[in-house]
């Protein structure tokens, strides 16, 4: 079922000066504009895992991640792969958002897609998750040959600047089992069908192969999406992949950009970069992020 927030004010807010950080400096459009500027990332952290010696267990990576997402200052970010703890204490470690997530009804055991935003930006009108199964609004299950389940986060935004709304997605398609990817690309092209076809779609997750797999071509061909990385205006880190399994710099180079933004609607990619922060050779996590500067359009 849907979640629904009351909007109590449809006022502007006053945005905090963004750092861009030392990387990337994002182009954006003249203020006063009705189109909506903004900073998206993608960014798989790795989940919790205590059998792992520091530097590489997580409090050894978490203030590295909390750096990274410092440094550049995303206005919104899908994550993969945490556990409950993990989104908490990053959530402390980030006071300028909020996030929504299977975990903050409750607790989750499992790894879930949360989504973090600037909470005095944007106010979620609503949000909903779905399994990727043969039944998706059964929370947990699994199909299609996938060990662990997986799923899908959205929200849809109010942008407090413009007045603007759009759709966020999250997802995190499996490892191991094809079938469970390809399927689950067919499930998520179906499901966009209940959105309102009018507003922007962004769509942020690991999909677990590269950019010449079936998968790809599932949502950017036959599928109504565009790959934020294709069409930017510029590209920064073209060399690397974003699997970094915490060893290899080159995050096994660009066949293995499996960290995907894709979008649906009318937008300019301004410049789009795959992260390779890194802390006196420390890894914050086993996947890069990539980040994209963007304006959506909207029509008058």
């Amino acid at each position: 079922m849907r979640k629904a927030f009351l909007l109590l004010s449809l006022g502007f807010l006053v945005l905090a000066e963004l750092n861009p950080g030392p990387a990337t400096t994002f182009a954006m459009n003249e203020e006063g504009s009705s189109d909506l500027n903004l900073r998206v990332m993608t960014y798989n952290v790795r989940f919790m895992n205590n059998s792992v010696p520091s530097p590489y267990n997580w409090d050894g990576r978490r203030p590295l991640i909390r750096k990274v997402i410092r440094s550049h200052m995303p206005d919104i970010i899908g994550t993969q792969e945490p556990l409950f703890q993990q989104v908490k204490e990053m959530g402390s470690d980030l006071p300028e958002y909020d996030w929504i997530g299977l975990g903050k009804e409750g607790g989750s055991k499992g790894l879930f897609m949360p989504i973090f935003y600037k909470k005095t930006r944007f106010t979620p009108l609503e949000y909903d998750h779905y399994w990727l199964s043969d039944a998706p609004e059964t929370i947990g299950s699994r199909s299609w040959g996938n060990i662990n389940p997986r799923m899908v986060t959205w929200v849809k935004f109010l942008d407090l600047q413009t007045n603007q709304s759009f759709y966020f997605i999250n997802t995190h398609l499996d490892h191991i089992s094809e079938e469970s990817r390809r399927k689950s690309t067919t499930l998520i092209i179906k499901k966009m069908k209940e959105l309102d076809p009018a507003l922007p779609v962004l769509i942020t997750g690991d999909f677990n192969v590269g950019p010449e797999s079936v998968v790809h071509q599932k949502l950017t061909k036959e599928g109504p999406f565009t790959d934020l990385w294709e069409i930017a205006e510029s590209r920064i880190n073209e060399d690397l992949g974003t699997f970094n399994a915490f060893r290899d710099p080159t995050g096994g180079g660009p066949k293995d950009r499996i960290d995907w933004i894709l979008s649906k609607g009318k937008m300019t990619v301004h410049e789009i970069a795959i992260l390779d922060d890194r802390e006196e050779g420390r890894f914050p996590s086993d996947h890069y992020p990539v980040m994209a500067g963007l304006t959506l359009h909207y029509a008058p």
